[in-house]
């Protein structure tokens, strides 16, 4: 055995990143499928910023969402999503109102052309699930489904015991 062998062999062990693969996973799909979507929108000449916005207000209801909460609900500042709702009220895809009970807040709402492209996000989104889910048996989808819904719920509670004040992931 010669010198640097025996360093080696004495050298203590690493830490390694194998107990938390789950959530290196969890990430890493997320990640890749937002990406692909992305490259699938592409064509359609919407941006991933834009098309969060246009899918977290197509959650909302036929009444407008308050541009301030819609902040909220995706995590980014005031200054962010009023020019992410400026350019897609450029383009036609939503429009804003004042609301009826604060006349400093303002509603944002979805024109006739921003649910045109609604619809064709859903259709490149069904076949984003096809591609990505194909070959995997239902069952298993079923059990993987679960199991991350627990995962989400497990965290859920673990924010709400920390006082995170992110109890708006409660919705979701």
């Amino acid at each position: 055995m010669n010198k640097l062998s025996k360093t080696l062999d004495a050298a203590p062990q690493k830490p390694s990143a194998k107990p938390f693969r789950f959530g290196f996973l969890v990430h890493d799909v997320s990640r890749m499928r937002r990406t692909l979507f992305d490259v699938r929108m592409k064509p359609l000449g919407i941006t991933r910023s834009q098309w969060s916005v246009l899918a977290a207000l197509s959650r909302g209801g036929n009444d407008g969402v308050m541009q301030i909460e819609l902040a909220r609900q995706m995590d980014v500042g005031k200054v962010t999503i009023g020019g992410l709702i400026l350019r897609l009220e450029k383009i036609g895809y939503v429009r804003r109102e004042g609301d009826a009970k604060d006349r400093r807040a303002r509603r944002v709402f979805i024109t006739e052309k921003g649910f045109d492209i609604i619809q064709q996000m859903e259709a490149l989104g069904t076949a984003n699930n096809a591609s990505t889910l194909a070959g995997i048996d239902p069952e298993a989808l079923r059990i993987t489904e679960d199991t991350l819904a627990k995962v989400k719920a497990n965290i859920r509670g673990e924010l709400e015991k920390a006082g995170s004040g992110l109890a708006r992931l409660k919705k979701g």
